[in-house]
């Protein structure tokens, strides 16, 4: 008699792991599925012209009838910013998320364009039902408001998915993390933990966002000059402490940068912002007000190219004219890659006799990731069967990985992911199952289509080597030249002073033209193929470089 196969859970990793950013993560029983965030990653040095990496939906496409929907842990770009992106896709596909996180979502969706989004907003506390699972939100604390980690109730066992979060025992504005209920629903049982793995290296406790008041105090304290702070758009907290001190010091506020202010006013809108009236004043009237009696709150604490801050540090902001009368605090740590792009505003700002405070010379931030203290206390809490470590680079899950081992937890019960790998939960056991067709996909100018592979190495190459575009024309009636050959380079030399290497290359597309036409090859894309070769091989023995080639050999009548 043969034994009726048992349904498994496979949870699928679109995105979040072995990387920081582009978090998806698919559960799927039978005939249903759910994901946990969609979110983009940001482009890496080659990736030129990319502005936003995305989830591979490939997979969710091929069972397209099983998808229940969509539930966001929080608001941060990196869970929520391929939302749009998914929507075009699956336009019917209900969306659950708190508060704020759907205030910031909105936005985007208009944005793209996008009208009929099936939004619903959930609190900490609530349950959606969605096919079989049933999703229970957990209030966390994280660097932004209305963080909430996930049970996952399934027919093989509780799921605990814990998003980004801290500890954080005072926490500003909001309530500290329910651990109760994680102690509640660790001693119900929970089969597999999904945890937080971006501080797994560091040792101790995050420290509590709240601290910082007294690093602002002090900074605002007998300060004649304007103090222009940058940090990250989405943490209002942050933002909070910065119009608390500006409010005893009698400064107003004001906030550059897009990012900043739609966060800003939706925080506001939404009421997650407390701030006085009167205090915000347009970016256009900062210069009205005396040094002393302004701050100004402001997106680029990464350095990045065109934010608002860059564009003050290189004088190239239209409202915003930075010196000597001006402090400048970098309320961030860098993200690994950016601290190129941090160190050249740094320098600009010095140039400018503008002072800076950073976070390795003053105490102006603390992250809103979990250290190995706090990783510890959510591992006992939850007493997991399995773990899983997500949210992190490789080296960070492999270190979580460890924690958990000493924790107690067998090894053989620790399951590393990767993107694309499925895991295969049932009652007795989690482990591998296989692949399915996963990874990025690059979008760059409009948004409207995905960057292959071949593009961005064209790109690459055209940005190191140059260009040589080759036009002639032929009369394949005579088989001959009837347009001379002529040659522009881009990149590649400056014409005007390489005068005879640019006359070598337009004799050699003469020499290979001439010669397929004298073997009798009549197939204008065959000339031009051959040409091409020719060309790039005269150029590589001349220049030791092997610039793009581009031909243009149409056939024109003499």
């Amino acid at each position: 008699m043969s034994k009726t196969k048992k349904p498994k859970v496979n949870i699928v990793f679109l995105g979040g792991v072995d990387g920081i950013g582009m978090n998806c993560t698919a559960f799927e029983y039978e005939n249903d599925i759910i994901i946990v965030d969609c979110g983009v990653a940001f482009p890496e040095d080659d990736m030129l012209g990319v502005d936003l990496v995305i989830p591979d939906f490939t997979y969710l496409e091929n069972n397209v009838e099983k998808v229940r929907g969509l539930l966001i842990t929080h608001g941060h770009e990196d869970h929520i910013g391929a939302v749009p992106y998914f929507l075009k896709k699956f336009p019917s596909v209900p969306v659950y998320a708190a508060r704020l996180t759907l205030g910031i979502l909105e936005g985007k969706l208009s944005e793209h364009g996008i009208r009929n989004a099936r939004l619903n907003e959930v609190r900490a506390g609530d349950t959606v039902e969605l096919g079989c699972f049933s999703t229970e939100f957990i209030n966390v604390n994280h660097s932004m408001p209305d963080a909430c980690a996930m049970c996952i109730t399934t027919p093989c066992g509780r799921i605990l998915h814990t998003g980004d979060f801290k500890v954080d025992y005072t926490p500003v504005g909001e309530k500290m993390i329910d651990l109760p209920r994680i102690a509640e629903l660790g001693r119900r049982g929970i089969k597999l933990l999904l945890c937080d793995s971006t501080n797994a290296e560091r040792p101790g406790y995050t420290p509590s966002e709240s601290s910082l008041a007294e690093s602002f105090d002090r900074i605002f304290n007998n300060e004649s000059r304007r103090v222009v702070i940058a940090t990250f758009s989405s943490n209002v907290h942050r933002v909070q402490q910065i119009i608390n001190a500006s409010e005893k010091y009698g400064r107003y506020v004001a906030i550059s940068g897009r990012s900043m202010q739609n966060f800003v006013n939706a925080a506001v809108k939404l009421g997650y912002l407390d701030v006085p009236d009167d205090m915000l004043i347009d970016l256009n009237d900062a210069s009205r007000f005396p040094p002393e009696r302004v701050t100004l709150v402001t997106t680029g604490s990464q350095g990045e190219p065109m934010s608002a801050l860059y564009r003050m540090a290189f004088g190239e902001h239209n409202q915003i004219s930075l010196g000597s009368n001006d402090l400048v605090v970098l309320s961030s740590s860098a993200i690994p890659g950016n601290e190129k792009l941090i160190t050249k505003i740094i320098n600009e700002l010095y140039k400018r006799g503008t002072d800076v405070i950073t976070y390795s010379n003053y105490d102006v931030h603390v992250s809103g990731h979990a250290c190995r203290e706090e990783l510890k206390l959510i591992h006992a809490l939850a007493s997991p069967e399995y773990f899983i470590p997500v949210h992190g680079e490789y080296k960070h899950l492999i270190a979580h990985a460890g924690l958990a081992h000493e924790m107690g937890m067998q090894e053989s019960h620790i399951v590393i992911p990767e993107i694309g790998r499925v895991i295969e939960m049932s009652k007795r056991s989690v482990k591998p199952a296989g692949n399915v067709e996963a990874g990025s996909v690059m979008v760059d100018g409009s948004g409207l289509g995905g960057v292959s592979g071949v593009v961005l190495r064209d790109r690459k190459r055209l940005s190191e080597e140059g260009v040589i575009i080759v036009s002639a024309g032929v009369d394949l009636e005579y088989m001959c030249i009837s347009i001379d050959p002529e040659v522009i380079t881009r990149g590649f030399v400056y014409e005007k002073e390489n005068e005879e290497l640019i006359g070598r290359i337009t004799e050699c597309a003469r020499q290979s033209i001439i010669r397929s036409l004298a073997k009798g090859i009549d197939d204008i894309d065959t000339l031009r193929a051959k040409l091409r070769d020719d060309v790039a091989e005269y150029a590589r023995k001349r220049t030791k470089h092997r610039p793009m080639i581009v031909t243009i050999l149409n056939e024109i009548q003499q």
